[in-house]
């Protein structure tokens, strides 16, 4: 199947690693000209140097921390200065703390929310006018508990669903654009922040993490934890012309755990 995604551009935020990574490195080998963002230049200028040496699309970074709206200016100018446009949009940010909510402060609250609610928000309003230009596709990534709230996770649980609400409701606010905008959904995809989810379970419960993993994998039908790999697949899909009649949707990446409908 042919995507159609060489020489289309794709900002993705927060791809230094972890599953924003796996994503840009599949549409760099689609074709598609790829801008990485994050908080650590060193790990960037690696990562873009990785991304080069696949040969297909070009690739460059801009430093940002998406909780400072100056910064997601400063991305989103680079993006166009670098590569005349913006296509695509994959919105990413690192989890919050975890905790119960006699565990946390106001601030605690207000810095997982320009985390990992208002950075989507402020990512879409500067990129949008370069998206209306032609159309394109925005892929907020979300967490399995937009479908079943994750103990000990509340400002995630809170937040992430918030998302929801967000990208539903732009599905008919920007269709009369071309724009197509979906909420893709991790469940246990091998990462680290599962890796240290985990350490924090096992330490609450005095146990090795080890046992934790084989618990949690006892539980998901697929008897495992997805890859990065493979979430990126399916993002992919969404992100490209393949993809010409879905929005305002949420997808699961979960190997079946979540077992509402």
């Amino acid at each position: 199947m042919d995507l159609n995604l060489s020489g289309k551009t794709a900002l993705v935020v927060a791809s230094s690693q972890g599953l924003g990574f796996a994503i840009a490195e599949r549409l760099v080998k689609e074709g598609a000209n790829v801008m990485i963002s994050g908080r650590d230049e060193t790990k960037l200028k690696q990562k873009v140097s990785e991304l080069a040496s696949i040969g297909a699309g070009k690739v460059a970074f801009q430093k940002t921390d998406i909780t400072n709206s100056a910064e997601i200016k400063q991305l989103v100018s680079k993006t166009i200065e670098t590569f005349n446009g913006i296509h695509i949009l994959v919105n990413n940010a690192g989890g919050p703390p975890a905790g119960t909510f006699e565990d946390l402060t106001d601030e605690n609250w207000y810095e997982a929310f320009e985390l990992n609610l208002l950075s989507y928000v402020r990512m879409i309003r500067e990129a949008l006018p370069y998206l209306k230009q032609q159309g394109g596709k925005i892929l907020n990534i979300a967490s399995s508990s937009i479908k079943e709230p994750i103990p000990g996770l509340i400002l995630s649980n809170t937040y992430r669903t918030g998302i929801i609400g967000l990208s539903k409701t732009l599905a008919s606010e920007l269709a009369p654009y071309n724009i197509l905008i979906n909420t893709i959904a991790p469940g246990r995809i091998a990462t680290d922040r599962v890796k240290h989810l985990d350490q924090i379970n096992a330490d609450m419960q005095g146990i090795d993490r080890e046992t934790v993993e084989l618990h949690v994998k006892a539980g998901i039908p697929l008897k495992r934890y997805g890859t990065p790999e493979e979430f990126a697949n399916v993002a992919v899909f969404l992100l490209s012309d393949a993809n010409s009649y879905m929005t305002g949707s949420s997808f699961l990446v979960d190997g079946g755990m979540i077992k509402s409908i």
